[in-house]
């Protein structure tokens, strides 16, 4: 398998990463997981209790890349931003299951866009380009495949189908369960996040993951078509 970018994407502002992480049990309950995860929560909800997201460089960067590629603000919040105001909403995280949860602690820490996918899932390659409008997308909730417009960056496989919509939307097909032994991480910035914040996002995915699930884990610079 290879990862690759659209260099048009790039241009237009995009910063990306991948993590592949192979052999990690996400099944099994760890309590020293679910201590760090709920003292983390503590932690963030403390921080962004006054946040104003149009006034942080990094979260506006994502609704600044979708207005330069002609995405909608109001219809489509930055993963990110999402889950914060979630939290702060709720006064917490519902858990789902070790592998998500890590990213998601991991995306309000650091406020990059992040995703998991079964890599056994994948067919072929993932490409990160524009959508031309004939993909298929089905993504998690949705009853059966919906239309997906054109000119979106999305994170694509070899079968045509979009795994990712933007950074906003992950669907069924590689969807995360506790069964889930190989994944790859998303690791996506914007033109506020630098190379070396990128990147230290990147490992800090690695070093949560394999401590609390095992497994192997590197990063991918993915090639540039």
């Amino acid at each position: 398998m290879e990862f690759r970018v659209a260099k048009d994407v790039l241009d237009a502002g995009v910063k990306i990463l991948f993590d592949v992480i192979e052999g990690i049990d996400n099944a099994t309950p760890s309590e020293e997981w679910n201590s760090f995860r709920d003292e983390k929560i503590k932690e963030l909800l403390v921080r962004y209790q006054d946040l104003d997201v149009h006034q942080d460089p990094i979260l506006e960067g994502y609704n600044i890349l979708h207005d330069n590629t002609g995405v909608r603000r109001r219809k489509n919040i930055p993963a990110s931003e999402n889950l914060i105001k979630l939290l702060r909403k709720h006064g917490g995280m519902n858990p789902i299951n070790k592998a998500v949860d890590i990213y998601n602690i991991v995306s309000m820490d650091t406020k990059l866009a992040l995703g998991a996918h079964n890599i056994d899932k994948v067919d072929g390659n993932v490409t990160l380009r524009f959508t031309d409008g004939t993909e298929h997308f089905q993504p998690i909730g949705a009853d059966g495949p919906i239309p997906i417009a054109a000119h979106e960056y999305s994170y694509i496989d070899d079968s045509n189908e979009v795994l990712c919509r933007l950074e906003i939307r992950q669907v069924l097909k590689t969807l995360v369960t506790e069964e889930t032994t190989n994944i790859f991480y998303i690791v996506q910035g914007n033109a506020a996040t630098s190379e070396e914040y990128l990147r230290e996002g990147a490992q800090q995915i690695i070093d949560l993951t394999t401590k609390f699930c095992g497994g192997r884990g590197r990063i991918v610079v993915p090639k540039v078509v």
